[in-house]
């Protein structure tokens, strides 16, 4: 398990690109037949990627890093699938893991395992882990079957879906929040206007990205922004004081995740655009 410890406010004016990447962008997170892993220092979150081919991968515990006999002893976890037909399974349920369907798994599930049905066209589960407080029941969350809203329009560029899937008004967790959005085709912003989140930190995943596109990920302070540029199955998180929002070559989609002091969606500070240099 990789360990990062982020910048603050302050010092990531002075980063030169390389460093800025190093500090907050996910680049490689899936390989394959293994399970990689980021530990922040941020929230304590862990950001991984699993991709199983023939043999199932079993998530455990770096004692090290976590000090914890199994994974989820003091966690919980949303898992997304971005790739084949796959399955987890925990503590002997086996969820049947479609694309873009989610699994959230409560705290204490001591036996957690990936697989893939075929390994010729194999899932891509990509998962954010957070400290837990409570314990609630591992469900599986279909794509189709949450919590959806229209954003945006076409003349701003930022025409989108947004799907919520683990929330205090859907599936419970004690602290996580995930969900889902898909920009229309011709639409390339997200989260434009932006804002930060003074209690909670927030990590994008994007994905959907062409071979040949890119996203331009704005961070920083609103007077002190920076960008990062970013392509598929990659992702990069927002420390509290940071804004995050995207502007792409291309539609494209992105996972989003919480965790902090709340889980109440609007829980947000708005930035003025005007603000914005």
């Amino acid at each position: 398990m990789e360990v990062r410890y982020s910048p603050d406010n302050l010092s990531y004016r002075s980063l030169k690109t390389d460093e800025l990447r190093k500090a907050f962008l996910m680049e490689n997170l899936f390989q394959d037949g293994k399970i990689q892993m980021i530990y922040f220092d941020i929230d304590r979150a862990i950001v991984g990627g699993a991709v199983p081919l023939k043999k199932p991968l079993q998530l455990i515990s770096s004692k090290k890093e976590m000090a914890a006999e199994y994974f989820a002893q003091r966690r919980e976890i949303g898992v997304f699938n971005v790739g084949g037909a796959g399955k987890v399974r925990a503590d002997g349920e086996e969820f049947a893991v479609g694309y873009k369907d989610a699994v959230y798994i409560g705290m204490g599930t001591k036996n957690i395992t990936f697989s893939s049905v075929k390994s010729s066209a194999p899932a891509f589960f990509y998962f954010v882990s957070y400290p837990s407080h409570a314990s609630y029941p591992t469900r599986l969350i279909r794509f189709g079957e949450v919590y959806s809203a229209k954003l945006g329009n076409q003349k701003e560029a930022n025409s989108r879906t947004l799907n919520r899937f683990i929330h205090s008004g859907g599936v419970r967790s004690s602290q996580l929040v995930m969900g889902l959005t898909e920009l229309d085709e011709g639409s390339v912003w997200n989260t434009m206007p932006s804002h930060t989140h003074q209690r909670r930190t927030e990590i994008y995943f994007y994905f959907n990205v062409d071979e040949n596109s890119i996203v331009f990920h704005m961070m920083g302070e609103p007077s002190e922004t920076r960008h990062i540029v970013v392509r598929n199955k990659q992702a990069v998180i927002s420390p509290s004081w940071s804004l995050h929002s995207g502007g792409g070559t291309k539609n494209y989609s992105f996972i989003w995740a919480m965790g902090g002091e709340n889980q109440e969606f609007e829980d947000m500070d708005s930035v003025k655009m005007s603000s914005l240099k």
